[in-house]
Parts: C-alpha cells; sequence; structure tokens
C-alpha cells in the first residue's frame, strides 16, 4: 500500500454548451491539483482513453443519452485504461492495469469498487477500451439480447466501419448469420468492410441512397437490423427488412446536428404490416453476459477469425481533435487518444 503526493494534471473541461455542432471552443485544457487518494482509492496515470458518439448527447441540456450531463466548467470523463502508480485500496496493487470512467485527464484518482483490472497479457491494453471493453460489449448484447440473433440471418449494421458497428458486424457473422452487409461513409471504407472485415456487401450512403444500396447487397432483404444511425437508414431498414423481423437500436447519431429533413415517423407502418421488433437497449443492463462475452470474444481474437480495427491520436491535446473527428465519421474502428508515449498502441 502507498500513497502519493498532492500533484497536478491536465483536464479537458467544457467552456461552453454548443450551439449546433460541436467547435474547438466549446473546449478547455487546463492545469487542476490532483488530491491524495483516500481509503478504497487509487491514483491512476492514464495510458489510453475513448472517444465515443455518446458523448455527444451529454453536452447537451437535453437526456439524449443515457448516464448524465457534462457541467460547464467540470471535465469531461469517459473510458479509459491506465497503470495504478499508488494504492490505498487492498486488492489492486501498484502496477495494475485497471479500466475505469475517469478519461480526459493524465491522471485519475479513482474509486476501486469502481475500477476493473485487466489483464495486459491476455490482449493489447487498447482492446480492453475497444473489442473487449464497452464498445465490443454493445455489439454483442445488441445482437444477441435485443436483436436476437438466429442462425441464418442476414444482418444489416449501419455505420459498420465505426467501433460498435465494426465489432458487430464481425460478430454476427461469428454468431451465426448468413450474410452480413453495413453502410459506410466514402470508398475507402466501404472497401475496408468487405476485403479487411469480410462483409457480404457494403454501402456507401454518401454515393448512394441506403434504400438502392440495400437493395443491391440484400436483394431478398434482411432478418436483423442493428442500428448506429436512425433518419434514412432506419427507414431503409424498415422496408428491406422480412417478416417478423428485428431491430436493435443502439444509437442514432444521425439525430445531432442536422438542419435537414427529418424522415416521417409514418414509416413506422412497417413495422405493424411485417410484425416487426423494435428493441433499445443500454448495455448496462446486461452485464450477466459479459464473462461470457469475454471468453467468445478473447478466443475469436487469438484465432484470429475477429480483427480489432483502431485510430489512435497521441495526446490529450488532441482529444477534442479525435472526438470531433469521430463526429464526423474520420475514424475506422474505436477513436482512442494515447496519453502516455510509452505505452505501446
Amino acid at each position: 500500500m502507498t500513497t502519493a503526493p498532492t500533484t497536478t494534471t491536465r483536464v479537458v473541461t467544457l467552456a461552453r454548451r454548443p450551439t449546433g455542432a460541436p467547435e474547438p471552443e466549446d473546449f478547455e485544457l487546463q492545469e487542476r491539483p490532483v488530491p491524495e487518494p483516500g481509503d478504497g482509492q487509487l491514483l491512476v496515470r492514464n495510458a489510453f482513453m475513448s472517444v465515443d458518439p455518446s458523448m455527444r448527447g451529454r453536452l447537451e441540456e437535453t437526456e439524449k443519452h443515457y448516464t448524465t450531463n457534462f457541467r460547464v466548467g467540470e471535465p469531461l470523463d469517459g473510458s479509459a485504461l491506465g497503470r495504478v502508480v499508488a494504492s490505498r485500496a487492498d486488492g489492486v496493487p501498484v502496477g495494475a492495469w485497471v479500466r475505469h470512467r475517469l478519461g480526459w485527464r493524465d491522471l485519475a484518482v479513482v474509486d476501486a469498487a469502481t475500477a476493473t483490472v485487466v489483464d495486459a497479457e491476455l490482449a493489447p491494453l487498447p482492446h480492453w477500451l475497444g473489442i473487449l471493453g464497452q464498445t465490443g460489449f454493445t455489439a454483442y448484447a445488441g445482437l444477441v439480447r435485443a436483436g436476437e440473433l438466429r442462425a441464418g440471418d442476414v444482418v444489416f449494421v449501419s455505420a459498420a466501419a465505426g467501433a460498435v458497428g465494426s465489432a458487430a458486424a464481425q460478430l454476427a457473422r461469428l454468431l451465426g448469420a448468413s450474410a452480413v452487409v453495413g453502410s459506410a461513409g466514402g470508398a475507402r471504407k466501404t472497401a475496408l468492410l468487405t476485403e479487411e472485415l469480410g462483409l457480404d456487401g457494403a454501402i456507401d450512403y454518401r454515393s448512394e441512397r441506403v434504400r438502392d444500396g440495400l437493395a443491391r447487397v440484400a436483394p431478398d432483404g434482411i432478418d436483423l437490423y442493428f442500428d448506429n444511425v436512425g433518419g434514412d437508414h432506419l427507414v431503409a431498414a424498415l422496408d428491406a427488412l422480412r417478416q417478423e423481423g428485428r431491430v436493435a437500436l443502439c444509437g442514432m447519431i444521425s439525430q445531432f446536428d442536422t438542419d435537414g429533413p427529418r424522415p416521417s415517423i409514418d414509416h413506422l407502418i412497417q413495422a405493424v404490416l411485417k410484425r416487426i421488433t423494435l428493441r433499445g437497449f443500454i448495455v448496462r443492463d446486461h452485464e450477466d453476459l459479459r464473462p461470457e462475452f469475454e471468453q467468445r470474444v478473447g478466443s475469436w481474437l487469438r484465432s484470429g477469425e475477429l480483427v480489432a480495427k483502431q485510430t489512435v491520436v497521441d495526446d490529450l491535446s488532441h482529444a477534442v481533435e479525435a472526438f470531433l473527428g469521430m463526429l464526423r465519421g474520420e475514424n475506422v474502428g474505436k477513436m482512442l487518444v494515447r496519453l502516455d508515449p510509452d505505452v505501446d498502441a
């Protein structure tokens, strides 16, 4: 058991709530004190942090999220992974690697009860924030629970080159789908879907209507739609779904930062006519699946059947750029920020 003197750390704070699309000026990089850890706490030097689409809703005062709103003048938070440099918690020694929720800073004082020790020998560290973290777990729970994936299903995944999407698209095949198709923005990403991730077809939503693309890559229809986008993607999927099809509603990034016309809710008549099930889900409701998920996905990673894609940006000073770039779709796979340059990405 060790203690550490009070020190300081860089943190990213919310300077103001965005009006429209977030801008760099909405955030501020500050230096703030870090107290000594108290009983049951850890001082963690963060090595990686995650930036996620769900953070977009937390910037507003609305409830377009499933946790808490960020507060003006206060540090942001989110998934991070780092090494324990001081510990006042039994069972978590100095040197252990832990996953926790206090990202957006170099140093964090973390309640040990809220941290998870990870095995750096079992998988590369970035994987514990990506394919073996909440990202991969979201894809797994969405397919298995919300989507009730069945052997032989034809599955459509939107934003399939993104973090959750690239995991869901690959896991769908490994879980028994007969065919998997996906959408992405741009020729580079759609090529990635078929050439590296093994999808059966890809739609570039920037060059063709999603409806037309689905008719091309899944001419006989789909059974399950894993929705990360909403909007025109959801409407196209409702049209393409077969009788008693299913929709796993993971996220609807299309609802943010657009002044264009939105599809009418009248399209939901397809759910009635085809007896479609639409089920929203929050990953934290399915923790009972975590051991099964880690065992199966870890095995698929070791065998090479599952590819973990990630985009890594270096240094906390570029975290806001990474976040805004992720919202614009500039990442392939999981978007991470490496905070410790001495740790291999």
